[in-house]
C-alpha cells in the first residue's frame, strides 16, 4: 500500500485500519476490542505529554500520530458493532463545539477566558451534562490532577481561599492533625489525614498557578537523576550499600545534590 505525502489525510488512517481488520489483515489487530485497547490509550496520551514537555516537534508529531491512530482504531471498532459511526461522531462533536461557543458562532459576548469558562459550564448544566459545578471529572484521573481540578471548579463559585499564602495555614493544620493521629495508631484515620494534606497542597499549588501533577513529576525526575548519581558515586568509591550508615549516605547525597544543582542551573 503506497501513500503519497500530499494526498495523506485523516481518512487515510481509516482505510489502513479497515485493511488491518479485514480478511487478510493483521491477526493481532483483528483480535482487538475497545477493552483491550484502552490501556494503550492511556500510555499514548502520556507519551504525548512527555513529548510536549521535551518541546521536540518531531517527537510530538510522532506521538500525536500514534494517539490519533489509536483513537480512530477504537472508533472503527464501535462502528463495526454499529454502535455509532465516525461521521456521526464528527458531526455531533462539531455541533457541540459550535453550541458551546456562542460568543464565536452566535450572538453572545465573552471578553475574557474566565467569562468563556463560566459560559461553558452554564451551557453544560443546561444540557443536563453536569448537576454540580464540580462536573464529572473522571475518577481514573491521577489523584493530584483531580484534586487540582476539583479545587479549580469549586473556586469558580467563590468557594476558595483569596491567596495562596492563606492555604499555608490549612497545610499546617493538616500536619498537626497527622501528628495527633499518629498517637492513636489508626491507619484508616491516618490515611484520611494524609489525603487531606495532599489535597491542601494541591490547592496551594493551584493558587500559585502551578499544576501539582507537573510539579511532582519534576521532583520525581530530579530525585531519580540524583539517586542514580548517588549509586554511581557509591560504586566509584568502592563502597558497599550494606556497610554504609544513613549518616554516610546522607553525606554523599549532599555532595551529589550540590554537584547536580551546579550542573543544572
Amino acid at each position: 500500500m503506497k501513500i503519497e505525502k500530499e494526498k495523506a489525510d485523516f481518512f487515510t488512517l481509516w482505510e489502513i485500519i479497515k485493511t488491518l481488520r479485514g480478511e487478510n489483515g493483521c491477526p493481532w489487530d483483528k483480535k482487538q476490542t475497545p477493552q483491550t485497547l484502552k490501556k494503550y490509550l492511556i500510555e499514548e496520551a502520556y507519551e504525548v505529554l512527555e513529548a510536549i514537555d521535551k518541546n521536540n516537534p518531531e517527537e510530538i508529531r510522532e506521538e500525536l500520530g500514534d494517539l490519533l491512530f489509536l483513537l480512530l482504531f477504537i472508533i472503527y471498532l464501535y462502528e463495526e458493532e454499529k454502535c455509532f459511526s465516525l461521521k456521526e461522531l464528527l458531526y455531533l462533536t462539531a455541533q457541540k463545539m459550535i453550541r458551546r461557543h456562542p460568543h464565536v458562532f452566535g450572538k453572545e459576548v465573552a471578553k475574557s477566558a474566565e467569562e468563556v469558562i463560566y459560559q461553558w459550564q452554564k451551557i453544560k448544566k443546561k444540557e443536563g451534562k453536569e448537576s454540580s459545578v464540580l462536573g464529572n471529572l473522571p475518577k481514573s484521573l491521577p489523584a493530584l490532577q483531580r484534586a487540582f481540578r476539583l479545587g479549580e471548579r469549586a473556586g469558580r463559585v467563590g468557594f476558595d481561599w483569596e491567596r495562596g499564602e492563606d492555604v499555608l495555614d490549612k497545610i499546617k493544620e493538616e500536619i498537626e492533625e497527622i501528628k495527633n493521629t499518629l498517637k492513636t495508631s489508626s491507619k484508616e484515620k491516618l490515611k484520611e489525614e494524609i489525603g487531606d494534606l495532599l489535597f491542601s497542597i494541591a490547592n496551594f499549588s493551584r493558587k500559585l498557578n502551578i499544576n501539582p501533577e507537573e510539579a511532582l513529576k519534576i521532583a520525581l525526575t530530579k530525585f531519580e537523576n540524583r539517586f542514580k548519581l548517588l549509586e554511581k558515586e557509591v560504586e566509584n568509591r568502592g563502597l558497599s550499600w550494606e556497610n554504609l550508615s544513613i549518616k554516610e549516605l546522607d553525606q554523599i547525597w549532599e555532595e551529589v545534590k550540590s554537584f547536580y544543582e551546579s550542573n543544572n542551573h
